[in-house]
């Protein structure tokens, strides 16, 4: 049997692949399913760790800890050699990444029934947008953290590249294909020439015509939905009674999940107690109360989950009145709604989704490619299911079908293709 799976370490889901005749090409990681939320939650009451759907339910449910999400955004940057308190002890956070990854082998391997010692990790085409060093960095770190975790050999395969041998399987004659994956942290694309001919060949070189990726996924269309639709409930744009607005650092580390963190600090609480104190005005006040009060209860990570829920329901939804039931304050004690709608969720996320679509031109026009030369546009990736953002590529190739393949399972299952191409 094979011993080389494929590994879609995912800024929001992960999955693992592989390639057995007759079996499912996806292993179940939790509860049956194939996905397991790249989330780690430690208990402090029972000193537990627990992971994905469990480690979010855990934390929802009110039990004392760390939650944790959004963990391969460090890589590249300067936290990632830095560390964190998690249950009254200082860990690295390459220990927390090699801890994760490691549990995803161990999950993979039971759901197999044979141990793996060979993978091909998904990478996004720039880990870090613009800096070279920077990403080589952090594939090395991703390389470093997989074989601590029990990999002895490890290659690496694009994101989208990855997803393209997935629908290559499915195609019965040649198409020139633009693979869109959007993730939690990462917009990547690839122009492919595929086709069940040129499956068979080991190096594909020749029919990549282009790929081109920036730092923008999921999480940031959370952030910044949080930011003009959310946050503001809490008292960000208030005015002190210096006219000054209030410092906004406290909700973007709130609306940042690598950061959210960094909220919960001794310092960071004196802080908004000495700005409480220079509040003059009743509504900013109370606004500025059930930030206290979320900090106090360490719900910023609830709050996030909340904001990307708006997102998500606004996929297919015009408009949506979300309960935000734990946003309280002493002088209200009503729960706060959330009312959006569509127009309100792509003016907050349109700079973004006008970067996306700056990416997608460079691609084509590095590849001396015309829009209506593309056959397809293969949507994957999570986020991949946000309406603007795909209305956005969908106008630069009009002529395009498209196609959306499992958002979050297809490059888990083309990376699982192209180990047994590389390992057989």
């Amino acid at each position: 049997m094979l011993h080389a799976c494929g590994v879609d370490f995912g800024t929001s889901n992960s999955t693992v692949g592989w390639h057995q005749p007759g079996k499912p090409a996806l292993l179940a990681l939790e509860e049956g399913k194939v996905t397991l939320p790249s989330v780690v939650f430690f208990d402090v009451e029972d000193d537990q760790v627990t992971y994905g759907r469990a480690a979010l339910g855990n934390y929802l449910a009110g039990y004392e800890g760390r939650l944790m999400r959004s963990m391969k955004s460090l890589l590249g940057t300067s936290l990632m050699d830095g560390q964190t308190e998690v249950q009254g002890k200082s860990v690295a956070f390459r220990q927390l990444l090699a801890q994760f990854i490691r549990e995803l082998k161990v999950r993979a391997e039971k759901s197999a029934g044979t141990q793996f010692s060979q993978a091909v990790m998904g990478r996004p085409v720039h880990f870090i947008d613009d800096d070279a060093k920077a990403d080589k960095l952090a594939q090395d770190t991703l390389e470093e953290i997989a074989r601590a975790a029990g990999y002895k050999e490890v290659q690496f395969q694009y994101e989208p590249i990855a997803a393209a041998f997935d629908y290559e399987s499915r195609i019965s004659k040649e198409e020139l294909v633009l693979i869109a994956d959007i993730g939690g942290g990462t917009s990547d694309f690839s122009l492919v020439r595929l086709s069940p001919e040129r499956a068979h060949r080991i190096d594909r070189k020749d029919d990549i015509l282009g790929n081109g990726g920036v730092h923008i996924g999921g999480t940031d269309f959370d952030k910044y939905l949080s930011l003009n639709h959310v946050m503001p409930l809490l008292g960000l744009g208030g005015r002190l009674g210096s006219q000054i607005e209030v410092p906004s650092s406290y909700y973007f580390n709130l609306a940042t999940w690598h950061t959210i963190n960094l909220t919960y600090t001794q310092k960071v609480w004196r802080e908004l107690q000495e700005v409480y104190r220079d509040i003059n005005t009743p509504e900013l006040r109370l606004r500025f109360e059930r930030l206290l009060n979320l900090v106090e209860e360490r719900d910023g990570h609830w709050l996030a989950i909340k904001s990307e829920e708006a997102k998500i329901l606004l996929s297919d939804q015009q408009s949506i009145d979300l309960p935000l039931e734990r946003l309280r304050s002493k002088q209200a004690a009503a729960a706060c709604h959330l009312a959006l709608d569509q127009a309100g969720l792509q003016t907050s996320i349109a700079h973004l989704t006008s970067n996306i679509g700056d990416t997608v031109k460079t691609v084509l026009n590095m590849a001396n490619i015309k829009p209506e030369q593309v056959d397809t546009v293969f949507f994957t990736g999570g986020s991949s299911g946000v309406r603007g953002l795909r209305q956005q590529i969908a106008s630069i190739v009009p002529t395009a079908t498209k196609v959306e393949g499992d958002l979050f399972g297809s490059i888990g299952a083309g990376l699982g293709l192209d180990a047994a191409r590389r390992f057989a």
